[in-house]
């Protein structure tokens, strides 16, 4: 059995302070459900979707430009017996310049393939950084999910999680 963290890494052409910026605003990439701050260590946020998922993740460290930390504080699951799979877990984001370009390699520490919600939240995330960030630091634009419909809607529907 695999204990491998979850990991995916992009690649853009923009700076890693642009790189940093959009990370800092997952409002703009991963949810319109996010309620606190997001940019500052310390800083404090709530995620949630419907009665399917919602966490409360704090930044341990913040780096400008290179590392930003969230660390989960608290987690529910609907769809899974262990209701607080991700607590405790650690979501890396790791900011490295090669050469003119900038790479970002996403890690969520403890999302293993063991984790019942392994299935679902590789999809998601792997949708989340690599296709809504992406958009987010290359054009401006990214895909978070909105309060209703969009990607969570999709995915709950399509593996009926909800």
């Amino acid at each position: 059995m695999s204990t491998e963290n979850f990991s995916t890494t992009i690649l853009v052409d923009q700076t890693p302070g642009v790189v940093f910026n959009a990370v800092a605003n997952p409002r703009g990439w991963w949810s319109e459900e996010i309620e606190g701050g997001t940019a500052k260590q310390g800083d404090v946020f709530k995620y949630h979707y419907q009665d399917v998922h919602a966490c409360t993740i704090k930044l341990t460290e913040v780096v400008p430009d290179k590392k930003m930390v969230w660390h989960v504080e608290e987690n529910y699951f609907k769809f899974t017996k262990d209701k607080s799979e991700w607590t405790g877990n650690n979501i890396v984001f790791d900011i490295t310049s090669r050469g003119n370009q900038t790479e970002l390699r996403f890690t969520q520490e403890g999302l293993v393939p063991s984790y019942e919600c392994y299935d679902v939240c590789n999809e998601a995330w792997t949708n989340y950084i690599r296709k809504s960030l992406y958009e987010l630091i290359t054009t401006g634009k990214g895909e978070p999910n909105p309060k209703e419909g969009g990607f969570n809607a999709d995915i709950t529907k399509r593996k009926n999680l909800g």
